[in-house]
């Protein structure tokens, strides 16, 4: 039966814990880096998958002995390969986008609050008030819409100032029109 060690168990796995620690920290860096911007942006689920991916494969290699450095690059590596593919794909087939990425959902427009999106995102009125106060807007009839965009951040769209513009090309893909 193993013993239970509470507090200490001698130099050597905490220079483990040093040395493993401090390299894949630094591949982990190089990988990242070489990956490009795409990998750090705002995550969509499967980014946020793979961050808790690479965070658990981080941790297991710092504290389990029996994990190997070049093990957990490897699976560092592996992770970030798929990532990349994935969103490679998303770029290449609409159709892929569809299926890995959600979709943009319109919760008000026009003067309208959209219920059911709202239901589906599980967001109150006083939620979207609360975000439109936050963004300086004082009155709904200086809203033209109230967007969750794929990422989970709201975006307030402001009417326009000048009235005589009808472009919404901003809008094409929530409206379903062509602009």
């Amino acid at each position: 039966m193993n013993k239970i060690v509470f507090f200490y168990t001698g130099l050597e796995p905490i220079f483990r814990i040093i040395i493993i620690g401090t390299l894949a920290y630094i591949s982990l860096l190089l990988l990242l880096r070489v990956s490009g911007k795409r990998t750090l942006a705002q995550m969509n689920a499967f980014d946020f998958v793979i961050t808790v991916a690479i965070g658990s494969t981080f941790g297991r290699l710092l504290t389990a002995k029996g994990v190997s450095l070049a093990e957990g690059i490897t699976a560092f590596g592996v992770l970030i390969g798929l990532q990349y593919i994935v969103s490679w794909l998303t770029i290449k087939s609409s159709a892929f986008a569809d299926l890995v990425m959600a979709s943009p959902s319109l919760l008000y427009f026009d003067g309208q609050f959209i219920n059911k999106a709202m239901r589906e995102q599980r967001l109150t009125k006083k939620n979207l008030l609360e975000t439109v106060r936050q963004q300086g807007v004082v009155s709904l009839q200086d809203v033209e819409a109230i967007i969750m965009e794929p990422v989970g951040n709201i975006t307030i769209i402001k009417k326009q100032k000048f009235e005589h513009s009808t472009d919404k090309s901003a809008l094409s893909n929530i409206l379903d029109v062509d602009y």
